[in-house]
C-alpha cells in the first residue's frame, strides 16, 4: 500500500471513530440532559447539554459519511490494485496452474476479500476500539467499579465472540471458496456449451449437476448463516447482561439518577460499534482463506525464466534454428489421498519427453508445416518458440542469438499469430481488429480484412457492428479469419498457426486452410495442422510422433514413400468420397 493510501486509511479510521465517539457523546449528552431536566433546574443549566446533543447529532452523521467516502474509497482503490497485480501474475511467462471458473472465482470473487478486510474489519475494528476506550473513560469518571464491568463485556463481545466465529467459520470458508468455483464452472459449461449438451442429449444430466453444486454451496452458506446468527445473540445477550450489571452496581452504590442513566446508556451505545465486529470475525476467516489463494497465483512459478541482462531484439529478417530440442513437462508431485481433485480438470503429466530431440530450420520467407497425431509435441513446439516453457536441452536461436537471451516480450513482439481459440470481446469489429494495432488505420484495417478474406462480411454488417462476448454471436469460421486479420495487421516477422482450422466444418476449414496459405505466401511461417490439404505448396512438412520427427520433406516426396504421412494422406483422401 503505497503512502497516499495509507494517509486516505488513516483517515477513515480517524473519521470512523469520530462517528462512533459522536453517537457516544451524543447519548451520553442526551441522557444526562433527559434526566437532569426533569429536575426542572434553570434554562441556563441545560443550554451546554442542548448545544452538545445537536452539535454530537450532526457530527455523527458528517464523520460517517466521511468515514464512508474515504474508507470505501481505499478499499476500491486496493481492490482494484490486487486485480492489476493479479493480471500481471497471469501474463507469460507467468503461468499459474489455474484456470477456467476456479481463476474467475479467484479474479472476481477472492479480490473482493481485500474490500471486506477494510470495510467489514480493518476500519470497524479500530473505530470500535476508540469507541470502546472512551465509553471506559467516562466510566472510570463516574464509577470506576461499573467501568471494570463494561471492560469486561466489551472484552466478551469484541474479542472473544470473533475469536470463536472465526474458528467455527474457518473450517466452511476452505471449502465454500472451492464450491463456489464448481458452482461457476457448471454455470459456465450450461452458458457456453448448451447446443453442444442439446445436440448430444446430455443438457438434463449437465443440469442436475449444477442444480447438486448450487445446492452444495448453498448448504455451506446455510451453515456459516448459523455461525452468525449465534454470534448476534450472543453478542446482544452479553450487551444486556452487561448494562443489568452496571445499572445494578450503580444502585447499589447510590450514584445519583443522572449518573445512573449516564451509565447505562453509554455502556449501551458502546456496544453497538462492537457487536458488530463478531461478524467481521466469521467474515476474516473466509477473507484469510481468499488471500491464500490469490498469494497462490501470484507465488506460482513462472514456467521460464527471463534473462536478467535481456540481449537486443533482433532485426528482421529471422532464421530460426531448433537444434535437438528436448522439452519435459515436470511431473506434479503425488497428491495426499483425501486430497480433492484439481478444479480445472487437467489430466496429471506423466514426465515423458513432449519433444524429443527435435531439430528444424525456419528461414526468411519459408513456410513450414508441422503435423502428427495429438500428443505428439507440436503445440509444445509453439510454446518452447514463444518461449511460454524451457527447455531441457537444445537450442533454440534467433539470427544467431540464444532465444533465452531474449525477453519475453521480445519474443512475443517476433513470433505470434493465430491459436485455436482466439477471444472476442464486446466491442465493435473495428476494436476487436485494432487489438493487435491499436494505431492502425482505415486503409491498414480494410487491407488485413481483404486478405483474411473478411470484407464481404464487414461490407454486410459494417465496421461498427457489436461483436458478442466470446465470438458468440459469429461463427466458426469468421472468427478464425478475424483472428487471421489481427495477425496480419500485427504483421510479425515470424507467423505462428495454431491448428487454425479446429472444429470448423469440412467445407469452411477447406476455404479457410486455402486463404491461409494463400496469404502467407513468401511469409515465414510455422504452422501447426492435423489436415493435409493444400499442403502440396508448404517447402518442409515435419512430422513428429511421440515428441520425435519421424519424417520431414514436401508434400510430394512424403506421399511418395510408405509411413505416417502417407497413411494419413490416403485416408483424409478416403474420408472426403
Amino acid at each position: 500500500m503505497n503512502r497516499r493510501m495509507s494517509t486516505r486509511l488513516v483517515w477513515a479510521v480517524l473519521a470512523g471513530a469520530a462517528a462512533d465517539l459522536a453517537g457516544l457523546g451524543l447519548i451520553a449528552a442526551a441522557a444526562w440532559l433527559i434526566t437532569r431536566a426533569a429536575e426542572q433546574p434553570p434554562l441556563a443549566a441545560l443550554s451546554v447539554a442542548i448545544v452538545a446533543t445537536r452539535a454530537f447529532a450532526t457530527g455523527k452523521g458528517v464523520f460517517r459519511y466521511a468515514e464512508r467516502l474515504t474508507g470505501h474509497d481505499v478499499a476500491l482503490r486496493a481492490q482494484a490494485g490486487t486485480r492489476e497485480r493479479l493480471y500481471e501474475a497471469l501474463i507469460p511467462p507467468q503461468r499459474p496452474r489455474h484456470g477456467g471458473a476456479d481463476l474467475l472465482s479467484r479474479m472476481v470473487d477472492d479480490t473482493e476479500a481485500v474490500q471486506d478486510l477494510l470495510v467489514r474489519c480493518l476500519l470497524p475494528a479500530a473505530a470500535a476500539a476508540m469507541a470502546g476506550l472512551a465509553a471506559v473513560v467516562i466510566g472510570l469518571t463516574i464509577m470506576p467499579v461499573a467501568a471494570l464491568v463494561l471492560v469486561a463485556g466489551l472484552v466478551v463481545a469484541g474479542v472473544a465472540l470473533p475469536a470463536g466465529t472465526a474458528a467455527a467459520a474457518r473450517r466452511w470458508s476452505a471449502r465454500i471458496a472451492p464450491a463456489r468455483a464448481a458452482l461457476a464452472s457448471r454455470v459456465a459449461d450450461l452458458v457456453h456449451g448448451s447446443a453442444d449438451l442439446a445436440a448430444y442429449g446430455a443438457d438434463d444430466e449437465a443440469l442436475a449437476k449444477a442444480l447438486a453444486a448450487d445446492e452444495a454451496l448453498a448448504a455451506l452458506e446455510r451453515r456459516q448463516a448459523r455461525v452468525h446468527a449465534a454470534a448476534l445473540a450472543g453478542g446482544t445477550l452479553v450487551q444486556g447482561l452487561t448494562v443489568a450489571a452496571v445499572v445494578l452496581l450503580a444502585q447499589g452504590a447510590g450514584a445519583s439518577s443522572v449518573g445512573t442513566a449516564v451509565l447505562a446508556l453509554t455502556s449501551l451505545v458502546a456496544f453497538e460499534p462492537v457487536l458488530p465486529l463478531a461478524a467481521a470475525g466469521e467474515r476474516m476467516a473466509g477473507i484469510t482463506a481468499a488471500l491464500r489463494r490469490l498469494r497462490d497465483v501470484r507465488s506460482a512459478a513462472p514456467a521460464t525464466a527471463e534473462p536478467t541482462a535481456p540481449a537486443p531484439r533482433p532485426e528482421a529478417p529471422l532464421t530460426i534454428e531448433i537444434d535437438d530440442l528436448v522439452v519435459r513437462h515436470a511431473t506434479p508431485a503425488r497428491p495426499a489421498p483425501d486430497a480433492r481433485p484439481a478444479l480445472d480438470g487437467r489430466p496429471a503429466l506423466d514426465g515423458r519427453p513432449a519433444l524429443d530431440g527435435v531439430s528444424l530450420r525456419l528461414t526468411p520467407g519459408k513456410r513450414v508445416a508441422v503435423v502428427g497425431p495429438s500428443g505428439a509435441g507440436k503445440s509444445t513446439l509453439l510454446a518452447a518458440l514463444m518461449r511460454l516453457i524451457d527447455p531441457e536441452s537444445g537450442t533454440i536461436t534467433v539470427n544467431g542469438a540464444p532465444l533465452a537471451n531474449l525477453a519475453g516480450d521480445d519474443v512475443r513482439t517476433l513470433m505470434t499469430g493465430l491459436t485455436q481459440d482466439p477471444y472476442i470481446f464486446r466491442a465493435s469489429l473495428r476494436d476487436n481488429l485494432r487489438l493487435a494495432g491499436p494505431d492502425a488505420g482505415a486503409e491498414a484495417l480494410r487491407r488485413a480484412v481483404r486478405d483474411a478474406r473478411l470484407d464481404g462480411w464487414v461490407e454486410r454488417t459494417g465496421w461498427d457492428a457489436e461483436l458478442g462476448e466470446d465470438g458468440r454471436t459469429v461463427s466458426g469460421g469468421q472468427l478464425q479469419r478475424l483472428a487471421l486479420a489481427r495477425a496480419l495487421l500485427y504483421d510479425p516477422p515470424v507467423l505462428l498457426l495454431d491448428e487454425p482450422a479446429e472444429a470448423l466444418d469440412e467445407e469452411t476449414a477447406d476455404r479457410l486452410m486455402a486463404d491461409l496459405l494463400d496469404v502467407t505466401r513468401d511469409r515465414t511461417t510455422l504452422l501447426v495442422t492435423h489436415r493435409l490439404k493444400g499442403l502440396e505448396g508448404i517447402d518442409e512438412i515435419v512430422v513428429l510422433e511421440e515428441g520425435r520427427v519421424i519424417q520431414r520433406g514436401r508434400h510430394d516426396e512424403l506421399v511418395a514413400v510408405p509411413g505416417y504421412y502417407r497413411d494419413l494422406w490416403e485416408s483424409e483422401v478416403l474420408t472426403r468420397r
